[in-house]
């Protein structure tokens, strides 16, 4: 009974968590979440492992519940294949949470080595490791729950979201100490959370990148075209109206179409529409660039690209970090078979290579990248370091009216963040909009709406912190700690054992 109830309540605390992203934020969740995590495993540390592995797979199928509804309501999956793919993912993440306690429980018994050493250092290894096991899905750490309402969002800059991730925890872990700590440890805890949480508000404060050249006016469409008929020749006409009427209305500096905008490969276009939108975008001075497939060079594979319409020689930048089972079929020998049950067009797109350059728009310089790639914000740094804005093109009709479009926002908030630029997003049915370099968002079109979201923006120059160092000093000091960790542990059982012997 009593293993039951812990586990009931370590899936309670982590269900929770969903609530701690967007669009609910409600930041405080999940320091709070971990907390309870973390009492539960101190209480019954023989159940460290299964109270760590429930919590994960609660709280990552809460907050994933959208996969669901992309197998089942939109890639049109059986509902008795797409639930337990649905649990697939969270099974699998959850692994490193329950690593994270048990070892936590492993390394030494005393309070404060568990909980302000090993399990913050253990918990940020684990989100490390799983952003790039495996291709890597960083989607849900913990630390993008602190953008941008919370404090500890002004580390971000210095050491990006993996800090953002070990400060929550080392918060967890200090709170465990306020609960059940000697009255010692429960004032150094409280003193220890207030200054940090203090110091997240100053450094809130300042600018770590600096304006540069005139303020611009961009342009992004929002196309509002639902994914069951994207794909469709019925439709395809109506798309390529709504988009040219979309651009033959707008006048701006640069104006962005979002993910795959024109279904279908560029060289497919008909002639006359490509002359007719691209003419009339330059008749206005108007630099145009759409999400669109393209073929490789050698036509064996094809890229999912943003190009440049308004540019004769139609540089493009093409996605390297593609999504498994939407993008590409891993282990097809193993589970191809599924796809014959989905309706998933392109789903074997082709890397576009790391680092390209930034698209030059009317004489400014953005690095794009494309939906699930401003996950992984080290990728974006060096494209990040030679242009003045960031762009992200996507196309969440996959996921409905779920939490999907509003954490995807949270995650490009962050890349903002973490590089001092404005970051521009134009998605197909929402969240597109327009984000400052501190994160917040300066305007936001109504999702599932046909709209063009219009904003001035300017391009900024100068390195963060983060983008000068990258995830290296976090983890680094991660791997340190839990050496030191394991270091006091060792010496705490050599004098266990020792006053034995001295008894004698």
């Amino acid at each position: 009974m009593r293993t039951l109830f812990v586990l009931i309540a370590a899936a309670i605390a982590g269900a929770l968590t969903l609530y701690g992203f967007a669009p609910y934020r409600f930041y405080g969740l999940l320091p709070l979440s971990l907390a309870a995590l973390a009492q539960l495993v101190q209480r019954n540390p023989q159940l460290a492992f299964r109270t760590g592995y429930v919590w994960g797979v609660a709280a990552y199928t809460s907050n994933f519940n959208w996969i669901y509804h992309s197998l089942h309501d939109v890639a049109g999956l059986p509902a008795l294949l797409a639930a337990p793919l649905l649990l697939l993912l969270p099974a699998y993440l959850a692994i490193w949470p329950g690593l994270a306690c048990w070892l936590t429980t492993r390394i030494d018994q005393r309070p404060w080595v568990r909980w302000l050493l090993a399990f913050p250092a253990l918990w940020e290894l684990g989100e490390w490791l799983r952003s790039w096991v495996m291709t890597g899905f960083p989607w849900g750490a913990i630390g993008y729950s602190q953008v941008t309402e919370s404090p500890l969002s002004g580390f971000i800059p210095i050491g990006g979201v993996h800090l953002a991730s070990w400060l929550v925890a080392l918060t967890a872990g200090a709170l465990v100490l306020v609960a059940s700590g000697s009255r010692l440890q429960r004032l150094a805890a409280v003193v220890g959370i207030t200054l940090l949480w203090s110091a997240g508000f100053w450094l809130q404060s300042i600018s770590w990148t600096t304006p540069t050249g005139k303020p611009y006016r961009v342009a992004l469409a929002q196309g509002d075209i639902p994914q069951a008929i994207k794909w469709d020749p019925a439709t395809f006409e109506e798309t390529l109206k709504i988009y040219y009427q979309q651009v033959a209305s707008t006048q701006a500096d640069v104006m962005i179409l979002p993910e795959t905008a024109l279904p279908v490969f560029l060289d497919d276009l008909p002639s006359g529409y490509l002359t007719m939108i691209a003419g009339d975008a330059q008749r206005k001075n108007m630099a145009l660039a759409t999400g669109i497939p393209r073929r490789t060079n050698d036509g064996r594979g094809y890229l999912n690209a943003v190009v440049t319409l308004t540019d004769s020689a139609q540089p493009y930048y093409a996605k390297d970090h593609l999504v498994p089972f939407g993008e590409f079929i891993p282990l097809p020998a193993l589970i191809g078979w599924i796809y014959q049950y989905m309706n998933m067009p392109l789903s074997g797109f082709s890397r576009g290579g790391a680092n390209q350059a930034p698209l030059q728009l009317a004489g400014h310089k953005i690095a794009f990248n494309i939906c699930y790639e401003d996950s992984f914000g080290e990728e974006l740094i060096g494209p990040a370091a030679q242009a003045g804005i960031l762009a992200n093109v996507s196309n969440l009709a996959w996921f409905g009216k779920s939490v999907a479009m509003s954490q995807h926002l949270q995650l490009s908030q962050a890349r903002a963040l973490e590089t001092g630029r404005f970051m521009l997003r134009a998605t197909n049915t929402g969240m597109t909009a327009i984000i400052r370099p501190d994160g917040e968002i300066a305007s936001v079109a109504a999702p599932f709406t046909q709209q063009v979201l219009e904003g001035m923006v300017q391009d900024y120059q100068g390195l963060t912190p983060y983008m000068q160092h990258g995830n290296q000093p976090v983890i680094s000091s991660c791997i340190a700690l839990l050496l030191l960790a394991i270091g006091l542990g060792a010496w705490q059982r050599r004098q266990s054992n020792r006053r034995p012997e001295a008894a004698a």
